[in-house]
């Protein structure tokens, strides 16, 4: 189930924010962050010229935080080496999609910066 419009007007809005935040302009043109919504996933990236061709682009996904309907909250993932989600665990599921995103931010456990 796609997550519903009002709940993703909000959560854009606040990604759009954390975005402006995260990254200064002077900077944009060697580190770019974005998302992207899947059906009740939003995916949050990393974008980085490549090493060997700096003309192009690379992906590194940060963070997916997947929405629950029947439970209107929201669970925090991460990627392992392989590009392979877990769920964080450090966090329980919760209807506010800003403790997450302040917990990638802070990443105790760098996991999600690295």
């Amino acid at each position: 189930m796609a997550i519903p419009d009002t709940v993703r007007l909000i959560i854009e809005s606040t990604l759009i924010s954390y975005i402006e935040q995260k990254i200064p302009p002077h900077i944009r043109n060697n580190v770019r962050l974005s998302y992207r919504f899947r059906g009740n996933t939003i995916t949050l990236f990393e974008h980085r010229p490549a090493f060997r061709t700096p003309s192009e682009w690379t992906d590194i996904a940060i963070a997916k935080f997947r929405y629950d309907p029947r439970g209107n909250n929201w669970t925090l993932y991460c990627a392992d080496r392989n590009s392979r989600w877990h769920k964080y665990y450090d966090l329980e599921p919760t209807e506010e999609f800003d403790l997450l995103l302040q917990e990638v931010d802070k990443d105790p456990t760098g996991i999600f910066w690295g």
